[in-house]
C-alpha cells in the first residue's frame, strides 16, 4: 500500500517548522509559512522522514526526535 502525502503551507507558532497527521489515505503536512524555501525543503524532508520511518506506530516522543536529527546529521536534507 502506498500512503498519500497532501502538504500545506500555513502559518504554524513560533518555533514550530512542521506538523505531521495521519489521515485517512496517509499523511498530512504541514509546514510553516515564515520559512525560506531552503528552511520549508528541510522541514518537508524531516516529515518524510518520520513518515518513513515509521515512527507514528511508536510512542517515545523523544526518542523519536532524537533518532530524526542523529539522522539529519547523518545526511543533510537531500543527501541521503
Amino acid at each position: 500500500m502506498t500512503d498519500d502525502v497532501f502538504v500545506y503551507i500555513v502559518d504554524l507558532p513560533d518555533g514550530v517548522n512542521e506538523m505531521v497527521t495521519p489521515c485517512a489515505t496517509g499523511y498530512t503536512v504541514y509546514i510553516d509559512d515564515k520559512l525560506s524555501p531552503e528552511g520549508r525543503r528541510e522541514a518537508y524532508c524531516h516529515a518524510l522522514y518520520h513518515i518513513v520511518n515509521h515512527d507514528f506506530e511508536k510512542h517515545d516522543v523523544n526518542e523519536i526526535e532524537v533518532e530524526a536529527h542523529k539522522q539529519k546529521t547523518a545526511h543533510p536534507a537531500g543527501t541521503g
